[in-house]
């Protein structure tokens, strides 16, 4: 009998448990290295789109996301200054008919807590940072800053956009900022809904910046993604502090309902950071070494898959690991094959959102909404942002996919 395939995962964010759990459920001996000291997650909301949501359910977490998420009725575009509807697409009816699974939106530290359940706690280190990887002819070592190593037949990077296995494998890149910036916040609801915020996913769009407003934690609060175009350059964190007033300043003028919204924001709760990008890359494994959500493909946030496509990952890593039977390097080959020229798409595509969302001068916005209506006239049933596309992939079906190319071959 072989012996069980073991593999290491650097980084135990969403991409990193998914992945855990997705080996798990195939009887793959996993082991999370994780630099923060316990799990955890940032209090901010992320959709869980149809294409996400497939995967959960194939996970067994179906259950479990009913039970932390929430159902949006629709997606809503916005104009900015008069709230007036660009767009609406129904969600909560169609997408399990059109797209073959819901449309939920969850908070993050949700999402994380229901993905880590059954993780034991011996396939985890805490408060071990990487820095570096090694490898051998039957294997990959990864070193750890207090001089721990591990060693594993595979090697997986999930340690995000600034990936120090990314770094080892291909040399060390800065990311690129892109001149946006983008403050997230949450707002506590005692009695759902608030009369200006719609249970819905709305995309307000302004001059130069947009928001996305949408309840998560069953209802009982709104999460907020303001986006706006600036010239100085902010940090990539997740946790730089902002205030309430300085997220007002940025959007004087906007419609009352957005006003009414973050007056309410804590500022204590209220966090700001630079987006920064990267190109698609070419090729993400090398040897016994692979890379995973953000560190192979970082995206802005502006098609809302930065986790969903992690989760992806996930799961056809994990199947293409226990399609090819021991054979690492082939396995490796099908994960990319099925996953780069998808993600690749979603970066490009949200990169062009962010122009689309953000046109400024009045013919350029006069144009957009008349296209979004004049679509919206032609199809209820389209995605407003043109994402059914994103929706339909249903990552579960790889080892179909595998087959098929097998044959082919």
């Amino acid at each position: 009998m072989s012996k069980p395939l073991r593999v290491g995962i650097v980084g135990a964010g969403i991409g990193g448990v998914a992945l855990a759990r997705a080996l798990r459920l195939r009887g793959i001996d996993a082991h999370l290295f994780e630099r923060a000291p316990a799990f955890g997650e940032i209090g901010a909301g992320v959709q869980m789109t149809p294409n996400a949501a497939k995967v959960l359910q194939a996970l067994g977490l179906g259950e479990a996301l009913e039970r932390i998420g929430f159902l949006p009725e629709a997606m809503v575009g916005r104009n900015w200054d008069t709230a007036r509807e660009l767009f609406r697409t129904p969600l909560r009816e169609t997408c399990p008919r059109l797209f073959g699974a819901g449309f939920y939106h969850v908070h993050r530290a949700d999402l994380h807590a229901i993905l880590c359940e059954g993780i034991p706690t011996d396939k985890v280190r805490f408060n071990v940072q990487c820095v570096g990887i090694e490898q051998g002819p039957q294997g990959a070592t990864a070193r750890f800053a207090d001089g721990s190593s591990f060693e594993a037949d595979l090697i997986v990077g999930a340690d995000g956009i600034h990936s120090v296995v990314r770094d080892g494998l291909w040399g060390k890149t800065a990311a690129r900022f892109t001149g946006h910036m983008c403050w997230r916040a949450l707002v506590p609801v005692e009695r759902h809904p608030l009369p200006f915020v719609s249970p819905d996913a709305s995309f307000w769009m302004g001059p130069k910046a947009h928001i996305v407003t949408y309840y998560v934690k069953g209802g009982a609060a709104v999460n907020i993604v303001a986006v706006n175009e600036s010239a100085d350059w902010v940090a990539e964190s997740w946790t730089e502090p902002s205030t309430r007033e300085e997220l007002l300043g940025a959007y004087q003028g906007w419609h009352r309902d957005i006003v009414d919204l973050f007056e309410r924001v804590d500022s204590a709760q209220t966090f700001k950071w630079g987006l920064f990008d990267r190109d698609p890359m070419a090729q993400w494994s090398q040897g016994r070494v692979t890379l995973l959500g953000d560190a192979a493909h970082p995206m802005l946030p502006f098609l809302s898959q930065g986790a969903a496509m992690a989760i992806e990952d996930a799961y056809v890593l994990a199947a293409a690991l226990a399609h090819r039977a021991g054979d690492i390097e082939a396995a490796l080959q099908a994960y990319e094959a099925e996953r780069r020229p998808r993600t690749a798409r979603v970066q490009l595509e949200a990169r062009e959102r962010g122009r689309t969302y953000h046109l400024s001068t009045p013919e350029e916005l006069r144009q957009r909404d008349l296209e979004m209506q004049r679509q919206q006239a032609q199809n209820p049933n389209a995605v407003g942002i043109k994402a059914e596309w994103v929706y339909e992939y249903d990552a579960t079906r790889c080892v179909e996919r595998f087959d098929a190319e097998a044959v082919s071959a």
